[in-house]
């Protein structure tokens, strides 16, 4: 019997909600149990882009929980969770957790993944960028934090929106070492 990873997924305020649901659909069941966190803006965000709200559209058997939860697992150190991805992540909780502040459960959560030596992986979907975005970028990168923009690439020829996300959803669990074959390799040959 495989013993399942903990990985804890966060939901923000900023445009981007399709990579959220298509990462929770193609996280592997039997491999993970997912904490989901989702900030109140988040959870709004969410609905206005999917049409349905968080609560009604989270797959089973995702764990939910609300920003204010401070006692949740993941909250401390002492919690085994491989990592952590905040898609999307807004530039306010980027700035959060660039400069240690802990104002809620996602934020306590990224820094916990930090202190820890974790893979935290921030989603930004901003644009355009201004000096304190980039430079709290960096700061989180020079951190130990893996920043992966929703920035899609058109060298797999997407022919649907659905493909586009997917894009995103694939480099994401790239970052985990989670098998996916939404985009083949690079090959320039092919």
């Amino acid at each position: 019997m495989t013993v399942k990873k903990h990985l804890i997924v966060a939901i923000t305020g900023a445009s981007g909600a399709p990579y959220a649901r298509a990462l929770l659909r193609s996280l592997p069941q039997e491999d993970f149990h997912v904490h989901l966190v989702a900030s109140s803006s988040g959870r709004m965000v969410y609905e206005l882009e999917i049409g349905r709200s968080l609560e009604e559209d989270i797959p089973p058997p995702v764990t939910l929980y609300r920003e204010t939860d401070f006692a949740a697992p993941f909250a401390s150190g002492s919690f085994p969770a491989a990592g952590m991805v905040i898609v999307p992540c807004t530039m306010g909780t980027l700035a959060a957790v660039a400069n240690g502040i802990s104002q809620n459960l996602v934020h306590r959560a990224a820094d916990v993944c930090l202190k820890e030596g974790r893979r935290l992986v921030l989603v930004p979907r901003e644009t355009p960028l201004n000096q304190i975005h980039l430079e709290n970028m960096l700061r989180l990168s020079r951190a130990g934090a893996i920043i992966l923009p929703a920035m899609p690439g058109f060298y797999n020829r997407p022919r649907s929106l659905e493909e586009i996300v997917l894009f995103i959803v694939a480099r994401i669990l790239d970052q985990f070492g989670i098998p996916q074959n939404f985009v083949p390799p690079w090959n320039c040959h092919e």
